[in-house]
């Protein structure tokens, strides 16, 4: 939206100097030509008033210069015209010097005043186009799908504006400018300056280097979050750079990037969650169609073994492995079905008061055979209070992490499952002897299908131990696993104690 400056009229707007004060002559002569007819008939009062309004009106359209050169020639002008003796600069009576400094005085207030109003007029108009210019800035950089393209529209403000020239330095997560980040700038940059006013966060003017070619602005790009970078701007002709817009063109570039990295973030976000959602879809199609053939190689291996007579040891033998690996994959495809289910949400905790160590019972002799070739030590203290869990997910945590430490394990070695009282939780610890985790691994072991081990014979898919942490923070609690001192794996679930119900005898 543009505005037209109604103190600049079109036709004097292109005059020079030279032309504006003919122009004043001219008027002033035209004034007194017209005036000198009719001296006779108006009084020298109503006179040097129209004279004075001719000076006003020159003082308002040609400037304070021609307005005060207008003062003194209407002052000549009225002497040698109206004054008597007429066509004569001299004066009969003394009382006309009176009114040819009245008239000049008020001659030359009128134009100060004029002048001043003038100016104040230009400057309002000034800032009216530059809050103009800002606020179609401002709406082009709200629409801005890039960084570089909001960059672009800052360059052409600042260009536009001041004939200034701008390099958007972009920091990052970085507290120090470096050569590197100015590379591509069209002018000089101080890096020790701009580092201050990132780090500062102010702005600096270095009016010393601005005319050698270098930045004579530096503003941090600051938004509401953090500071985003630097805008350097450096003068290309001596038009005065207004430190106050630059500002507010930073600020708005600098909301601009923030909005840009939310939308980044919210992106990512989004591609995460479908990736998620995709992926539990998949999961549970295959646990849904991997299980009715499982269920018949069960039942085929099964029956083999019990036919009469019997067969082959060959036979018998590929018929207990078939049944051994079905069971094995079948387990696997439950624990993905139920790893679908909780990722989906789907699954509702059933809250039962329960004593932990029937769950651990539960477990081991859940796990029964897979048990077999370790020794598992139970350290339980005595009158644990009742804790509020869903046991048949519970024990599935707990038959994982024995699972998992039986793997990691030589055999006949000693794996540990104690529990540890504290104010508030429940501590389960499950140690093995193993070799422990690797130490780059402990950080998203509880990932779906990431191993302890990569390049392991070890057979497993990752699964186990990134269920038993949904299930663990389902029930409000945590998981972690670390390595022992005196070595082995060690995985340590906390759960929230609450406030059992009162238990009362019979009477």
């Amino acid at each position: 939206m543009k505005t037209r400056n109604p103190s600049d009229p079109s036709w004097f707007r292109n005059f020079n100097s030279a032309q504006r004060y003919f122009v004043t002559c001219l008027i002033c002569g035209l004034t007194a030509l017209v005036l000198t007819p009719f001296h006779d008939t108006l009084d020298l009062a109503n006179i040097v008033m129209i004279f004075l309004l001719v000076v006003f009106l020159i003082s308002v359209n040609l400037g304070r210069e021609c307005a005060v050169f207008s003062s003194i020639v209407c002052v000549l002008l009225f002497d040698y015209f109206f004054v008597p003796p007429r066509f004569s600069l001299a004066v009969s009576d003394s009382q006309y010097w009176v009114v040819f400094i009245v008239m000049l005085s008020v001659a030359l207030i009128t134009t100060q005043m004029a002048a001043g109003l003038k100016k104040a007029a230009e400057a309002a108009y000034a800032r009216e186009s530059q809050a103009n210019a800002l606020y179609d800035v401002a709406k082009h950089l709200a629409g801005a799908l890039t960084p570089d393209h909001a960059f672009e529209l800052v360059h052409v403000f600042l260009k536009a504006q001041f004939d200034a020239q701008s390099w958007v330095i972009d920091s990052r997560d970085s507290a120090l400018v470096t050569e590197a980040m100015t590379s591509g700038a069209p002018f000089g940059i101080e890096t020790h300056i701009a580092t201050v006013a990132l780090t500062e966060n102010r702005t600096i003017y270095n009016t010393s280097l601005g005319d050698a070619g270098w930045a004579s602005l530096y503003v941090p790009l600051k938004s509401s979050m953090r500071v985003h970078g630097v805008l350097a701007v450096a003068l290309a002709s001596e038009k005065r750079l207004d430190a106050g817009m630059v500002e507010a063109i930073a600020s708005l570039l600098a909301i601009t990037l923030e909005r840009l990295h939310y939308v980044e973030v919210a992106h990512a976000h989004q591609i995460e969650a479908h990736k998620e959602r995709l992926r539990s879809s998949i999961l549970s199609a295959l646990s849904h169609d991997l299980r009715t053939p499982l269920t018949i190689f069960v039942g085929v291996a099964d029956a083999i073994t019990r036919i009469k007579p019997e067969p082959s040891p060959q036979v018998l033998e590929a018929a207990r492995t078939v049944h051994k690996q079905a069971l094995r994959l079948s387990s696997l495809v439950s624990n993905l079905l139920e790893m679908a289910r909780l990722s989906t949400g789907q699954v509702k905790l059933k809250y039962e008061w329960h004593h932990l160590q029937d769950v651990v019972g539960s477990s081991l002799e859940h796990l029964g055979a897979a048990l077999s070739d370790h020794q598992v030590r139970t350290l339980i203290p005595e009158n644990l209070p009742l804790i509020e869990i869903d046991a048949v997910l519970m024990e599935r945590v707990l038959s994982n992490l024995l699972e998992n430490a039986c793997k990691y394990s030589p055999e006949h070695s000693q794996i540990d499952l104690s529990i540890v009282e504290h104010e508030h939780k429940l501590e389960i610890v499950v140690r093995d002897r193993g070799n422990g985790f690797a130490p780059n691994a402990l950080v998203n072991i509880f990932d779906l299908f990431v191993r302890g081990e990569k390049e392991s014979n070890i057979e497993g898919y990752g699964i186990g131990l990134a269920i038993s942490k949904t299930i663990v923070e389902a029930h409000g609690g945590s998981i972690c696993a670390t390595n022992h001192p005196q070595g082995g794996g060690c995985v340590q679930v906390f759960l929230n104690k609450g406030t059992p119900p009162e238990i009362h005898g019979e009477v």
